[in-house]
């Protein structure tokens, strides 16, 4: 099996940037990506279960990987949950040759496709080195049939990382290729 275009890029590439920039001594210092998760809040599918079921499916299409339904855990009055176990939305977990084929179509297919684009907020960053990604619809996505989907809906994207800190994790996407907005040097 063919490796993944960008794991050969990070391999080659941006190991020896990272490990040059922070003056890393060990090569298990350098940061790398552990696993990416896609989750889909589905708060409409308690109404009706067909919801459930075609975003699914383009869950599926866009990971090639099928996901998981998570359910309610308690009924809260106020989300409208009557009951534990009502699915409310979908995950999918990518690690390894997935995660990277994944990460090479969101940062060079995928991203360039949304609608007055001006760069990804490098404030998204949770501390820790975890980067999450916010997108308002599917679309911009080229497995979605556009004719066949019933509505936009938005999904979450985690991008986990070994590093420390984030300023480590921001290097490590930057040299992948994820288009963050400048900064401004005032």
């Amino acid at each position: 099996m063919n490796r993944p275009r960008l794991k050969e890029f990070y391999q080659k590439s941006v190991m020896g940037k990272l490990k040059k920039l922070f003056d890393f001594r060990n090569v298990h210092q350098i940061p790398k990506i552990c696993k990416v998760v896609l989750n889909i809040g589905l708060g409409e599918a308690k109404e009706d279960i067909k919801i459930l079921d075609v975003a699914a499916a383009e869950l599926a299409a866009i990971t090639g990987q099928k996901p998981m339904i998570c359910r309610a855990k308690k009924s809260i009055s106020n989300f409208k949950l009557r009951q534990r176990g009502v699915p409310i939305g979908a995950k999918v977990t990518l690690r390894n040759a997935m995660m990277y084929e994944f990460l090479d179509r969101l940062i060079n297919i995928a991203i360039p496709r949304i609608r007055d684009f001006r760069g990804i907020e490098s404030s998204s960053f949770d501390g820790n080195g975890n980067f999450n990604l916010g997108l308002s619809e599917q679309y911009i996505f080229p497995e979605i049939d556009i004719e066949k989907s019933d509505k936009a809906r938005g999904m979450n994207i985690t991008i986990v990382t070994t590093a420390e800190k984030d300023e480590y994790a921001e290097a490590l996407l930057g040299f992948l290729g994820m288009p963050f907005k400048k900064k401004d040097n005032r």
